[in-house]
């Protein structure tokens, strides 16, 4: 197996715009600490990966400190986001350190197992963390998801599609 950095330059400039324009959703990714502590991430790679059950994976990087968390609680909060909702690109888009408040300004309510969900998000999807394996510089995460609701507004937005420039970075 090839890693990046044993990836020639010619070979970044060559598949990098092609990575890049593989379309992902968008989504502000909540979880807790199992301590009572709380925060959200921008997450773009996130998968169905089952019907039945209803699972989907998540892809965060290895220096989130939420890989912590995971291994200590693992449940988790999937909001999607709407094309039109720009405002949670600006909150999420920077992270948030562990005792950053992630949520002022925005409109929650409690999951049934007590994380933030965005209200004004399109839907979201709450669910179990059941395995992970390490992939590269990210860790990926199949989550078994045990609840999950559209919002109850009248015009839902498209959901927000994130495409990349280069597929080496966000």
């Amino acid at each position: 197996m090839t890693t990046n950095q044993e990836l020639s330059s010619e070979m970044q400039q060559s598949l990098g715009p092609v990575l890049g324009r593989i379309p992902s959703g968008v989504f502000i990714l909540t979880a807790g600490d199992g301590q009572g502590n709380t925060t959200g991430m921008l997450a773009s790679w996130v998968m169905q990966a089952s019907f039945n059950p209803p699972m989907v994976t998540v892809a965060v990087n290895q220096s989130r400190y939420l890989n912590q968390w995971f291994k200590d609680s693992s449940n988790l909060v999937l909001n999607l986001v709407g094309e039109n909702q720009m405002d949670f690109l600006k909150q999420y888009g920077k992270g948030f350190e562990p005792d950053e408040p992630a949520f002022e300004g925005i409109e929650t309510i409690l999951s049934e197992s007590g994380l933030p969900v965005l209200t004004t998000a399109i839907g979201f999807m709450e669910g179990s963390i059941v395995n992970s394996i390490s992939a590269g510089d990210h860790h990926i995460y199949l989550v078994e998801i045990s609840r999950g609701e559209l919002s109850a507004t009248d015009e839902l937005p498209a959901p927000m599609v994130h495409i990349r420039k280069n597929g080496f970075n966000y």
